[in-house]
């Protein structure tokens, strides 16, 4: 089984699944390492082809950057420097306190009915 998440990521529950929302939450997931296209397509179950303009659109909005080549691939990791991956790191993570407070609630709702 590849990285893809068994549940849903707050990030990709709020935005959908699509292959945009599936990287941007792969490298939002991952952003201590750098990947090569076909790792990233291969994690994401997302095609080659699909990929590609993605990773343009990515690379263009300054969301992910390239840090070196390894052997003919180039591997890109999230830009952490660009505001707006600032603000998608930020809105990931205030998703899932959002996300852990409305579970904690039903948790006590539910705990408290038996």
């Amino acid at each position: 089984m590849n990285t893809v998440q068994a549940n849903r990521s707050a990030f990709a529950e709020t935005f959908g699944e699509t292959p945009l929302v599936k990287v941007i939450d792969f490298f939002l997931t991952y952003p201590d390492f750098d990947y090569s296209k076909s790792q990233v397509a291969n994690e994401t179950g997302i095609s080659r082809i699909t990929i590609e303009g993605i990773w343009n659109k990515l690379i263009k909005r300054g969301i992910i950057s390239k840090t070196r080549n390894l052997g003919r691939a180039e591997l890109y990791r999230l830009n952490r420097e660009s505001p707006l991956v600032k603000i998608l790191m930020k809105t990931a993570f205030d998703l899932s306190a959002h996300f852990l407070e409305e579970e904690s609630g039903l948790q006590k709702k539910l705990s408290s009915l038996a």
